[in-house]
């Protein structure tokens, strides 16, 4: 007979809450800072970006956060997503090892985004927000927030990365096609895009640019437009951890528990989404998975960057906050093909990092390639570049099983597909994709840092 492959919750099953990892973690909170003051931030000035309904969220010690139904309404149309053991790629590595996948890639927009793009969409709809202003690096966040956009009734303005909007137009036609503005950012429409074509004017962009874009239009509407973010912050990460509560339920009908849970990071949502509810686990029910955060040698914000505090985007318009960063000036390369191009890490993930709690590695693009060509060759899906990171690691996994001769369980979470990134893989195919290793200069990073009168 057979193993099972195919763990499908009912949708009875679904999470009727968010879990806030704030409540249980030992790492005290930094206090987010103000860019201009550089004292905490007080509720009036982040309302000019945020509605206070997701602000509350955002500061709240609260352990579980139930969801609204018209959000669990919305997650009805692709939750619970389906946990896959890999039999195939298994077979093809020869390993005893069993990898489990959490498939995040059947939302409508292709990704994870959609647990906090519907989330997000809601609350600012609730709190009479009519238009939003967002940025977006590969697609993923615009692409899923655009739709959750045209669900509650808003308008939506996304600044695009130029380098990812040159090489993924399909993902520009999708979030217009969800009824979304989507501009190449740096845009002429902004003081702070003007400034940097002013300085570059064939400037690739960078995730930090087209946040300080967004957070612009959105802070000089006169309240008229708020600002949605697809990571970093408590409450996104709080919205993405219906991966990991629906995981523990399906590893539990799989008779198994995790050795080790792998996610990819670029700003920290879709890992701290399938690991948070597992490091509970950890903490309070004395389980000892393994929770392994994988970035590119590219984008290498925790194995490489300074821990302190740093702008949340380039203009020094967002927040400071205390965070694993290559300084908010950081610049990826344009051959980088794989994503997670942010300069920082989510604050909530870094704390947890810093402590020891969670591990986290750094992996070169072509292997990362590599890995997602031979899963989309024995499992059929073909993963996004992002996801690829993890699959990287939860090959590295299994085959040091092999290596050792030991069973391990392997989870990992395969957070969207890349069906609009075959532009990416053609260069892999082709030969014509390169590594990259970001060489970081700490003194450098830290030179341009925000002087502070907080202990960083």
């Amino acid at each position: 007979m057979s193993a099972q492959t195919r763990f499908i919750l009912q949708e009875a099953d679904l999470p009727k809450a968010w879990y806030n990892i704030l409540a249980d973690s030992p790492v005290a909170p930094a206090p987010v800072l103000n860019p201009i003051t550089k004292e905490p931030v007080t509720p009036d000035f982040l309302s000019a970006i945020f509605p206070m309904n997701l602000i509350m969220q955002e500061v709240s010690s609260e352990r579980y956060i139930d969801i609204p139904e018209p959000v669990l309404e919305a997650y009805k149309l692709y939750r619970p997503t389906p946990l896959i053991r890999a039999l195939r790629l298994e077979k093809a590595l020869g390993t005893p090892a069993h990898i489990y996948y959490k498939y995040e890639g059947v939302s409508p927009s292709g990704s994870h985004k959609s647990n906090s793009a519907f989330a997000q969409a809601f609350f600012n709809k609730e709190a009479g927000t009519h238009a939003m202003t967002t940025e977006t690096g590969a697609g993923q966040w615009g692409s899923a927030l655009s739709l959750a956009c045209q669900f509650f009734g808003l308008d939506l303005e996304v600044y695009m990365v130029r380098c990812s909007y040159e090489q993924k137009p399909y993902r520009r036609v999708l979030m217009e096609t969800y009824g979304a503005k989507v501009f190449a950012s740096p845009t002429d429409r902004t003081q702070y895009g003007r400034s940097v074509l002013k300085e570059q004017p064939d400037s690739p962009g960078s995730l930090g640019i087209a946040i300080s874009e967004a957070v612009e239009v959105a802070a000089t509407s006169n309240g008229k437009k708020k600002y949605g973010l697809g990571s970093v912050l408590n409450h996104v990460l709080l919205h993405q951890t219906v991966i990991g509560e629906e995981a523990l339920k399906q590893m539990d009908m799989a008779n198994e528990y995790p050795d080790v849970v792998i996610g990819c990071v670029g700003g920290g949502s879709n890992f701290s989404g399938i690991a948070f509810p597992f490091l509970r686990e950890n903490l309070k029910n004395g389980q000892r998975a393994r929770l392994v955060a994988v970035e590119p040698t590219a984008a290498p914000s925790i194995t490489r960057g300074v821990f302190g505090f740093d702008y949340g985007d380039s203009a020094q318009m967002a927040p400071i906050v205390k965070m694993y960063t290559l300084g908010h000036d950081f610049v990826p390369p344009a051959i980088h093909a794989g994503g997670l191009r942010y300069h920082g890490m989510a604050p909530a993930l870094s704390a947890l990092i810093d402590a020891g709690l969670i591990n986290a590695v750094a992996v070169p693009q072509i292997p990362t390639f590599k890995a997602a060509v031979q899963f989309a060759r024995t499992e059929g899906i073909l993963p996004a570049p992002e996801s690829a990171h993890a699959i990287r690691i939860a090959i590295d996994e299994a085959l040091d099983a092999k290596e050792k001769g030991e069973k391990r369980v392997i989870l990992f979470n395969l957070s969207g597909h890349g069906s609009f990134d075959l532009s990416a893989y053609e260069a892999y195919l082709n030969d014509s994709l390169e590594d990259y290793d970001y060489q970081v200069n700490p003194d450098e990073i830290v030179k341009h840092m925000p002087q502070v009168s907080i202990p960083a």
